[in-house]
């Protein structure tokens, strides 16, 4: 749980007494590789801090999932859209290896929101770098070619390259694994 309290402390120090009483709100869940999170269709009720893991967002296709995203250790990961209008998720989100996430539900997460000084300075500063996240994702989508965000991805999250599967990576940046093949021959 002290892994929680500094990625907190980094964006907003808690008072002690807001801090005791977020934590007491957390339960800590063990999960195994490949458990979905939430599926298509229901509503997330969790917000969950990832301790030790992988997770995959992703939209289940035919022929072949559509990869949206990853987090990793030390981040927080939920269906956010779903999450905050309490409405059914349109995608899915799994671990791709066991992990350990501490959790806290909607209801509580609001009840923190209410009786803690600093608890909605940093939700609104955790959605506010969600939000740059995702918008520098469409801007990468639309702008740069699919080297170019292999390349970027290389830079900023080389961790991921090491742990994911290839066809998930070329998933995500959109292309084919053979597409995504032909790029590290290049590069390489």
């Amino acid at each position: 749980m002290e892994e929680i309290k500094k990625f907190i402390d980094r964006i907003y120090p808690m008072h002690s007494a807001d801090w005791d009483f977020f934590s007491s709100k957390l339960q800590k869940q063990t999960v195994k590789k490949n458990t979905p999170l939430i599926k298509i269709g229901e509503i997330e009720n969790y917000l969950s801090f990832i301790s030790e893991g992988i997770v995959r967002f992703y939209i289940p296709q035919e022929e072949s999932d559509l990869t949206v995203g990853f987090l990793f250790e030390n981040e927080f990961v939920t269906a956010y859209d779903s999450f905050i209008t309490q409405t059914p998720s349109p995608y899915q989100i799994e671990t791709l290896t066991n992990a350990t996430l501490w959790r806290i539900s909607f209801k509580d997460l609001q009840e923190v929101y209410k009786k803690t000084e600093s608890g909605n300075i940093i939700g609104r500063r955790m959605a506010e770098n969600m939000f740059l996240i995702k918008s520098k994702r469409e801007i990468s989508l639309l702008s740069k070619t699919a080297e170019e965000r292999y390349l970027n991805l290389f830079q900023e999250r080389p961790k991921l390259l090491k742990q994911i599967p290839l066809k998930y990576i070329a998933s995500y940046i959109g292309v084919t694994p053979q597409a995504l093949s032909r790029i590290r021959k290049r590069i390489t």
